[in-house]
């Protein structure tokens, strides 16, 4: 039986239907593609003109659907589901985090300061900043 299911990725959302089955979440092509933005073909799983060829044999593909997890697996992307929210986060692969970090540049961020006017570091380009954070946890 198909339900609504809902997929974060990374700053989308997209709803989709999909068969939940105990933990994991199958998805047909239309919702993979959906949700996900990636496509299963002969070569392999493709989005755009990229495509990662599968291993055969594999379980990311039965009767029941496209299993999500083997997807992100394949992916390199973290996943956490909530099956009984009908739920899913797929992040970014540890691969594009280090790509930024490598980088050196922060990503730009707007708050506020003691009297409440807002700042975006954006707005400090090009000058050295100090900045402290804490956090009370």
């Amino acid at each position: 039986m198909r339900e609504t299911f809902m997929i974060l990725d990374e700053e989308r959302a997209a709803v989709v239907e999909a068969a939940i089955l105990g933990d994991s979440v199958r998805l047909s092509a239309v919702a993979l593609k959906a949700g996900l933005g990636w496509e299963l073909k002969a070569q392999g799983l493709c989005k755009s003109d990229r495509c990662i060829p599968l291993s055969a044999g594999g379980e990311m593909v039965t009767g029941d659907g496209i299993d999500l997890a083997a997807v992100t697996s394949v992916l390199a992307r973290p996943l956490a589901i909530d099956t009984a929210e009908r739920v899913a986060y797929v992040g970014a692969s540890a691969l594009e985090r280090g790509a930024e970090l490598a980088s050196l540049q922060a990503p730009d961020f707007t708050l506020p300061d003691l009297t409440g006017q807002q700042h975006s570091l954006s707005d400090y380009q090009g000058k050295k900043v100090l900045l402290v954070v804490y956090a009370s946890w």
